[in-house]
């Protein structure tokens, strides 16, 4: 996975080439501004033009020799609207300050519009794809405002009403949240989003496809809500720290399928609540590693048509929590590799000869003083888990089961 974010670190924003000895350049505001107003499908701009800028219209706007657009710092500084718009090889800065107009650096509203190879800086929301049907936006650099704390900055990208649309081979630094709202169709693939509040927070966005991403020390790395159909697939969800941190979480969503990603080092791995709604719509956790997290999987109940399937859970401090008290029985799980597991395997098949079972027997004390969470991991609290599991008196009670869990684990934890 590091070459992939090197790459992207270096490939990442417009290049600095030259202009073409054929074209006229804009290099003003003043010729910028005549130039959207006319009816010149084709526009070049170089050097650092100052303003904000705004065309109710389709235009390719391109750049060369270090075009920057540098806005008023009272508004959003570039608008276009129309169909097959083109945004190439400019560097945006320098937005307003606004979050009732979400003042930023780029808003684009058409069908099959192409934003590629931007550069966003000093802007409070990056770059916006509205009503955007079969639109792209690849190979762009999007860096928040660093100073701000993380939910009084803008996001990075918004996708609001993009059917269809891609998001491909794109760095976010710093923003608050990439999002995806009332879109279906989108693929976001081979991102690096860091040091946000949410890496990708999806809503209303049916059939989504979520590849090859790396979100890193965002509070979130994705969140799934009111969704159906999204498919999440080798991508690394790591570094979700503090009292909100989870790899990835879903709210009222179906028929999700997490397959081959890393959730390493979070606060919570994964966390479901009300999903699946409907157990005809299975949630499929498929040849995932969790791992290094707080709590590998938390769910606010047993979760019927959920299912894990050859996962790997190691070196978890905990590895379930469900809320009010209750368990993950109906939750399916088999051929998972659990890092407790002390069962054997007579007949070397791989597999357990006898089911691995999940009892916690301070569940009851931590579900009736919330409180004692915070000394989760102390000598204190150990010594009553020590203490229930020796002495029948204390009891316990199972919470979930595996039938075939597996002797050795899918994969390494990545170091």
């Amino acid at each position: 996975m590091l070459p992939f974010v090197l790459m992207l670190l270096v490939a990442a924003g417009p290049t600095d080439r030259p202009c073409p000895a054929e074209v006229e350049v804009a290099r003003d505001g003043a010729t910028l501004s005549a130039r959207l107003a006319g009816e010149a499908r084709e526009i070049w701009v170089a050097g650092t033009i100052e303003g904000d800028f705004a065309a109710p219209r389709a235009v390719s706007l391109r750049g060369c020799e270090g075009a920057t657009l540098r806005g008023s710092g009272t508004g959003t500084v570039l608008s276009l609207q129309g169909d097959d718009v083109l945004v190439e090889n400019v560097a945006i800065e320098r937005s307003g300050v606004r979050v009732s107009s979400e003042d930023g650096a780029l808003k684009v509203s058409g069908k099959r519009a192409v934003v590629r190879r931007v550069a966003v800086r000093d802007a409070l929301y990056g770059i916006a794809l509205e009503q955007c049907s079969d639109c792209l936006l690849e190979d762009s650099r999007i860096e928040g405002r660093a100073q701000l704390e993380a939910n009084q900055r803008g996001d990075g990208i918004k996708l609001w009403e993009a059917h269809g649309s891609t998001v491909r081979r794109n760095v976010v630094r710093a923003a608050r949240d990439v999002v995806v709202w009332y879109s279906r169709n989108v693929v976001l693939e081979d991102n690096s989003i860091h040091d946000g509040r949410y890496g990708t927070h999806f809503m209303y966005a049916h059939d989504a496809k979520v590849t090859r991403n790396d979100m890193r020390d965002n509070t979130v790395g994705i969140f799934v809500m009111y969704s159906a159909r999204l498919t999440a697939e080798h991508n690394v969800l790591a570094g979700a720290r503090g009292p909100a941190g989870m790899g990835i979480g879903f709210k009222e969503s179906d028929a999700i399928t997490l397959r081959d990603n890393q959730l390493v080092a979070n606060t919570v791995g994964v966390y479901l609540d009300n999903t699946p709604r409907d157990p005809s719509k299975p949630v499929v956790f498929e040849r995932n590693l969790l791992a290094l997290n707080g709590v590998a999987a938390r769910m606010h109940g047993s979760e019927r048509g959920a299912s894990f399937h050859q996962n790997d859970f190691r070196d978890n401090e905990r590895l379930l929590e469900v809320d009010g008290n209750g368990d993950a029985l109906e939750v399916t799980f088999e051929e998972n590799f659990w890092e407790p597991y002390a069962g054997y395997d007579l007949d070397h098949d791989g597999v357990g000869d006898v089911a691995f079972e999940l009892k916690q027997p301070a569940s009851e004390l931590r579900a009736s003083q919330p409180l004692l969470r915070y000394f989760h991991g102390t000598a204190a609290l150990g010594l009553y888990d020590a203490l229930a599991m020796a002495l029948p008196y204390f009891g316990s009670r199972l919470v979930l089961t595996d039938p075939r869990p597996r002797m050795r684990p899918h994969a390494e934890v990545p170091r």
